[in-house]
């Protein structure tokens, strides 16, 4: 269920009925020169409404506000002030609340979101809340792996690649330009590489200064639908979890009983 098409007393009942809000993380940014700027939030936005239709949940309206600095440098880049950036996504989180939802679901559809997204998730640790917030990562699973594998032909893939090509294709066909897929695929450049392990915030733009990684070349709607199938059972089976855990509520209200106790000067 889209939380923007539902009148207001039939979302009322969709939060009494589900109990899980959806959350799609995006951004606008760079897709190498055949994808839209939207890539990301589009298509996460898709694959939550895929994924809610299957085990209902209502799914959060578009959001495309994230970490996306090292895409500053190309035209149509929005980005925000990193702290005003986190204090949006925790208000948006508050109304989702408000709004009477105990369990909220990030669903990351951009990797320079991860880091983000994990401190956000830590960051209900801060002051006293009941809203529980899970962050979704795709499957790492040897299961999940070796069909993702079977599916592409290309090696490298991160960003407007094959798969994230195909996923596009599968989804919104007509903003696919083929015809300007680079001749030539974008491999990691390494100009970081002498610090091993090690990470900047140039990291990204030391490997893919053309915001463009793998070769595209190769992608096809059939490839996207099958890979997009992946995903969609990936976070079925997580709402599913998610609305059965007793777990994480539980123990946060153990946490913040702990931390009332020491500011009343009990013992931790």
């Amino acid at each position: 269920m889209k939380w923007e098409e539902l009148t207001s007393a039939k979302f009322a009942e969709a939060v009494k009925a589900t109990g899980v809000c959806l959350v799609a993380m995006g951004v606008v940014e760079k897709h190498s020169d055949h994808l839209p700027l939207g890539t990301d939030f589009l298509n996460g936005h898709a694959l939550a409404t895929l994924a809610a239709q299957r085990e209902p949940a209502v799914v959060f309206p578009h959001f495309y506000f994230g970490q996306i600095f090292e895409a500053r440098c190309f035209p149509g880049t929005v980005t925000l002030p990193p702290t005003l950036l986190i204090q949006l996504i925790q208000s948006v989180l508050n109304e989702i609340r408000r709004n009477g939802f105990r369990k909220v679901i990030l669903v990351n559809a951009h990797g320079g979101n991860t880091q983000m997204l994990d401190f956000l998730a830590q960051c209900t640790l801060a002051a006293e809340s009941d809203l529980a917030v899970y962050v979704h990562k795709s499957s790492r699973s040897e299961e999940f792996r070796s069909a993702w594998e079977s599916i592409v032909e290309t090696p490298v893939h991160g960003h407007a690649c094959e798969c994230e090509t195909s996923i596009t294709l599968a989804n919104f066909p007509e903003l696919v330009d083929m015809d300007a897929v680079p001749e030539k695929p974008a491999n990691p450049l390494g100009r970081a590489g002498h610090l091993g392990s090690g990470f900047t915030g140039a990291s990204w733009y030391a490997n893919y200064p053309d915001h463009y990684a793998g070769d595209a070349r190769s992608a096809t709607p059939e490839k996207g639908r099958q890979l997009r199938e992946l995903q969609v059972a990936d976070l079925v089976q997580f709402i599913a979890a998610v609305k059965a855990d007793e777990a994480i509520p539980g123990l946060q209200a153990e946490f913040f009983q702990r931390v009332r106790g020491i500011a009343d000067g009990e013992q931790g």
